[in-house]
């Protein structure tokens, strides 16, 4: 038996909750995952797992020994990634995620110009709007949106957008702009929903924050359809302020209820700390973070010019 490749079945096995979800992951034939299991388990004399019709569950014993094993294995995998030159230049992969819409338009162009600057290292991106757990996912780096909740991750912050609401100078033109929240009940929006309602937008009022409830003429679940729908005169959108800044640049939409906007929030890179870090995760945060942190800039100096275009006397 090998016991490094036990346990790295045993661990599949408990972070995909089944032996068919290990399978999957290694790419194994499943009695492959249950002969292994089943032999650390005769090796150590104890029971590890308990395997249900729905899922697997740890014993006691199992619990802890699953614990060690993620040390053993994350420690093998330092030295390997040490004796493969991972410190000596950056070559190897790096798994990435960020929000889909963000990702597409600002960290995908950037990690293009990262692989062609540096030949040996390999990227996988995954784009997704869910928040991933980096260490059970073995994720590198995390671009993410809006402010995080204390834990043992490193942020660095690289700029920040908000919420903005916009229409087409076509809407205005016909119905006039809203210049209170209260208004927008008398106007027609289009709303980011799906399957489940989000009709609550927020704002910042003279007493702070308030919630206006609109009653969307259109819903759609994708920000660019959002933006398709307003460019298109149907309504009023909310949107963040990076996904309708091209649109606002070339006159497509109008910002409103700008003084009414909410606070920024931020946008950060995120990974876990290293005892070392490799060359290829130095490599990327430092080609990374100054090319996000212009792309932002640019993104706050379009509603910065409009702004300032809308507030000079005529």
């Amino acid at each position: 038996m090998d016991r490094f490749e036990a346990m790295r079945t045993l661990v599949a096995a408990v972070d995909g909750g089944s032996l068919s979800a290990a399978s999957r992951t290694l790419n194994i034939p499943l009695p492959t995952v249950s002969r292994r299991v089943s032999d650390l388990e005769t090796m150590l004399g104890s029971q590890l797992v308990v395997r249900t019709s729905r899922k697997l569950l740890l014993t006691e014993a199992g619990s802890a020994y699953v614990a060690s094993a993620r040390r053993v294995l994350e420690e093998l995998a330092e030295a390997e990634r040490a004796a493969s030159g991972e410190y000596r230049a950056p070559r190897g992969e790096l798994l990435v995620t960020a929000p889909i819409m963000f990702g597409k338009m600002h960290v995908a162009p950037i990690i293009h110009d990262f692989l062609s600057a540096y030949p040996e290292v390999t990227v996988r991106l995954a784009l997704t709007d869910g928040v991933v757990d980096l260490i059970e996912s073995h994720v590198d780096v995390a671009v993410r949106l809006g402010n995080l909740p204390d834990s043992t991750l490193v942020a660095k912050r690289v700029g920040e957008v908000r919420w903005v609401t916009c229409a087409s100078p076509d809407y205005i033109a016909r119905h006039g702009a809203p210049s209170s929240p209260e208004e927008l009940s008398n106007h027609a929006c289009i709303a980011y929903e799906g399957l489940k309602l989000w009709r609550d937008w927020t704002f910042a009022g003279p007493r702070g924050e308030q919630t206006t409830i609109i009653r969307p003429r259109y819903s759609v679940n994708t920000a660019d359809a959002i933006i398709a729908g307003a460019a298109a005169g149907i309504g009023i959108a909310y949107i963040i302020s990076y996904q309708a800044a091209d649109s606002v640049r070339d006159g497509v939409l109008v910002p409103v209820l700008s003084e009414w906007a909410p606070p920024p929030f931020p946008v950060q890179i995120v990974y876990a700390p290293r005892p070392h870090q490799p060359l290829k995760l130095k490599a990327f945060l430092d080609f990374v973070a100054p090319r996000l942190q212009q792309r932002l800039r640019t993104v706050g100096q379009v509603f910065e010019a409009e702004q300032a275009r809308v507030e000079v006397p005529v």
